[in-house]
């Protein structure tokens, strides 16, 4: 049996790859969905960076004894999905409006990985189980794709209500 702090620990790693999973999903689509735009090579560099993000979390999470919640997974994925069914005021294409709200949920997904990330780097800093991974090094990197997505961002606005 798992003690209270070790089962918090669980769930919140847990709830990150959900959110990691979705996150990942989404990014990947947004590269695709924009990939002949200004925006393409940004959103392809930084959907990789989101996917090493979520390998390196399940290496934690290993490293960790911490077990994956399939359900959370699951839902995650098909939150990911379900996402892809809204208005964006055309009926059947993607539109300045699908590429604006994707980059403010992946703002909000890199946003949550930073806070995850320097959690753990002053929860977990010097534990030896997480030896070769380099917690500064990922909260500068999610720092960096917050930066560069929220540049993206004020030239989707412009584009989005011009």
């Amino acid at each position: 049996m798992l003690g209270l702090g070790e089962d918090r620990l669980s769930i919140y790693l847990n709830d990150h790859l959900a959110a990691a999973t979705a996150g990942a999903g989404l990014a990947r689509r947004s590269a695709s969905s924009n990939r002949s735009t200004p925006h393409g090579a940004v959103l392809a560099t930084i959907a990789g960076e989101i996917d090493a993000d979520r390998s390196t979390l399940m290496d934690v999470m290993n490293r960790l004894s911490v077990g994956r919640d399939p359900a959370k997974l699951a839902l995650a994925w098909g939150a990911e999905r379900a996402g892809r069914l809204k208005l964006n005021g055309t009926l059947l294409s993607y539109s300045p409006l699908s590429r604006l709200e994707e980059l403010e949920a992946l703002i909000l997904g890199v946003h949550g990985k930073l806070a995850l990330w320097e959690t753990l780097r002053r929860t977990h800093g010097g534990d030896a189980r997480l030896s070769g991974i380099d917690l500064d090094d990922l909260v500068e990197r999610a720092r960096s794709q917050r930066r560069r997505l929220l540049r993206r961002h004020e030239q989707a606005a412009a584009e989005a209500f011009a």
